[in-house]
This record gives C-alpha cells, structure tokens and sequence, in this order.
C-alpha cells in the first residue's frame, strides 16, 4: 500500500475548511453573476477579457486549493511539507530544531543551516490540537535523529 511508511500526518481542519467553503462560494457567486448578465452584457467581453477573468479565478481557486492540502508527513528516513506556495522534503539529519511557542502562528522549523521554514500544516488556530500535533512531531524528529548538530571534542 503506497504511504504506509508514513509515521505521521497531520493536516490542519479549519483551515481546510474555510478555504473550502471559500473556493465553493467564489465559485457559485461568480456563476451567479455571469449567468445573470444579459446575453449582451456577456458577449461584451472579447477573448483577453474573459481569459484574464478565468486566470485570475483560477489563480484564486488554486491558491485555496493549496490551503485545504496543507500537510506535514513525518517518515523513517524524511520529513515533507506542503506549504501554500512551496513544499520541502528534509532528510532529518537536516531538521536541527522544531519550536511552537506561545504567539506563533504556526510551527516554526529550522534547518542545518539555520534557515527558518515555517509549518503551516501545524497552525495556532487548531488550538489544543496543533500543540499536540507540535509535541507529537517533535517527538518523532527526535527519535529519528533531528536536533542540533554537535561537533566532537579533540
């Protein structure tokens, strides 16, 4: 069965469900409107017109796409994240620290190089349930050698 080496998944409700609802309103109101114009009114807009208008609806409803996909999947040997615009596959040596701290928008992850990648799979506004999402991943990353990377004495 392809993805049962997952470890752990987490993937946020709320906002997967807002920006559903979102992407099923923008859809029904703009066939509302479109197909409340008048034959005239809609045979106005020449080709380039209607092109721009059916980018800038897409762009919108990919957009709200990509939020209802957020995830955070944990593997033996990786870790993947689907951000809203980008997603990042870290091998766990490369995971140097998770934080989540009171105030954060979403859990934060550092790598090796100190780069700042922010989880927005895992967000404050899942309440209770992020925090455990965050004490859960953590809990992971370690056993499977994440952390700060020490340089051995001589």
């Amino acid at each position: 069965m392809p993805g049962s080496d997952r470890l752990y998944v987490f993937h946020p409700r709320i906002i997967a469900a807002m920006a559903g609802g979102m992407g099923l309103s923008l859809i029904a109101v703009f066939g509302v409107i479109w197909f409340r114009l008048s034959p005239e009114d809609r045979g106005s807009f020449d080709w380039f017109q209607r092109l721009t208008l059916l980018a800038f609806f897409g762009a919108i409803l990919w957009i709200l796409y990509r939020m209802t996909t957020l995830r955070v999947t944990a593997y033996a040997d990786r870790l993947r994240i689907r951000n809203v615009f980008k997603s990042y596959t870290l091998q766990w040596s490369e995971v140097s620290a998770l934080r989540f701290r009171p105030g954060d928008a979403w859990l934060q992850l550092f790598d090796a190089d100190d780069n700042r990648i922010g989880i927005l799979a895992v967000q404050a506004a899942e309440g209770a349930r992020a925090s455990r999402a965050a004490k859960q991943l953590a809990a992971v990353a370690r056993e499977h050698g994440a952390g700060p990377k020490r340089i051995p004495e001589n």
